[in-house]
């Protein structure tokens, strides 16, 4: 928890399935029970997307489980949900969302000093072969962690 910051929900799928580019922090407009059931982790981001509508960014297929004891004032879980930017970051996505392969995903749901915030980022999509390349060098890393730590097992 540095600087203030309890990461709630990450998108883990986004960064294998894009290559981001920019990342911007937005506000999140949320009803009371679902900052409550937010706060306690019940956050799916797989499939969610953000989109200019308006002039203003909203975060779509983004499922906000609804808060257990809450009662008639819990919200549809999927329901679209207002980002909250400045009009020229908004304006600058909706720009770089026109150009072909961009699109604006959600990364990770946190809180920064008590408030829920949003990290999104400009993304490009992957390649299959891209996805392999990050994969290799995924198992590269972890075996070079692995002999490492067994060499330093044996050398104590």
């Amino acid at each position: 928890m540095a600087d203030g910051i309890k990461v709630l929900a990450t998108n883990r799928r986004a960064h294998h399935e894009y290559f981001i580019d920019e990342t911007y922090e937005a506000g999140v407009a949320l009803c009371g029970t679902e900052v409550k059931s937010v706060r306690l982790g019940k956050t799916n981001m797989g499939d969610g997307y953000c989109q200019v509508k308006n002039g203003e960014l909203w975060m779509h297929s983004v499922h906000i489980s609804p808060y257990e004891k809450g009662n008639v004032f819990n919200v549809d879980p999927l329901r679209d949900r207002k980002l909250l930017l400045h009009k020229g970051q908004i304006m600058r996505l909706a720009g770089l969302v026109q150009q072909k392969g961009f699109s604006v995903v959600p990364l990770r749901l946190y809180l920064k000093n008590g408030r829920v915030k949003l990290e999104i980022g400009v993304a490009r999509g992957k390649k299959l072969y891209d996805k392999r390349q990050d994969l290799q060098e995924k198992n590269a890393r972890r075996d070079m962690e692995r002999a490492f730590a067994s060499s330093r097992r044996y050398a104590e």
